[in-house]
């Protein structure tokens, strides 16, 4: 009797597709190719993505998608105000960048141009944009409310800035346990908060010290 072949789920498919990256240092030819590689048919793959690229933007996705599942499984978490909210979600976001990490350094120069690199993460944009105005509260909402739109796209576009810059030093640092990313997550995203309360610039000065003994210091 001859045995029932294995449903292929997305999260397998997202697995193989990570895993064949690592091992070779490169992405498959072609979905045929990936798709004869792991042993499944082709239109297996399109029952859930559409493309290589879209399994790619899939993933950065993903790491975000996780990354919420396990800040809502924190009782506590829904009782944190706007700037806990975010600082839980930059630190929970980096354990899951970080348990991946092999995977996001290789993803992230497949490309020998930087920008087609950073399309893969135009899904992770769109749904981090999504949780930004979801913990936004009144606090720091304007008063005036045909202002509040426009304000609201320009505290998602700097926050998504934020992340940008934070993934970016996470990625160069070479500290045990990254503990400077996490350093650097708890300023800037105080000194973010200060900017938007237009309140005392202790948090910007604190942050832009330990910038710049980072930057200046550590290269002599």
């Amino acid at each position: 009797m001859a045995t029932k072949k294995k449903i292929i789920s997305k999260e397998d498919i997202v697995s193989m597709y990570m895993n064949e990256v690592l091992e070779k240092g490169q992405k498959p030819k072609s979905v045929y190719h990936f798709a004869k590689e792991n042993d499944f048919a082709e239109t297996e793959f399109y029952t859930f993505f559409g493309t290589l690229e879209g399994l790619e933007k899939e993933i950065f996705r993903l790491f975000l998608v996780n990354t919420i599942d396990l800040l809502h499984k924190n009782s506590e978490y829904q009782e944190y105000d706007m700037k806990n909210k975010m600082l839980s979600f930059y630190f929970t976001f980096f354990e899951v960048l970080t348990a991946n990490r092999s995977y996001v350094l290789q993803s992230l120069k497949l490309d020998r141009n930087p920008l087609k690199n950073l399309v893969q993460l135009t899904s992770l944009r769109e749904a981090f944009k999504e949780y930004v105005s979801e913990i936004l509260t009144d606090d720091y909402r304007l008063e005036q409310e045909k202002l509040q739109k426009f304000q609201e796209k320009a505290i998602q576009e700097s926050a998504w800035l934020q992340l940008m810059m934070t993934i970016k030093f996470w990625v160069d640092d070479e500290s045990a346990a990254f503990e400077k990313t996490d350093i650097f997550i708890e300023k800037s995203v105080n000194a973010s908060f200060e900017l938007m309360n237009v309140a005392p610039m202790n948090h910007l000065i604190d942050f832009g010290k330990f910038l710049f003994k980072e930057k200046i210091y550590s290269k002599q």
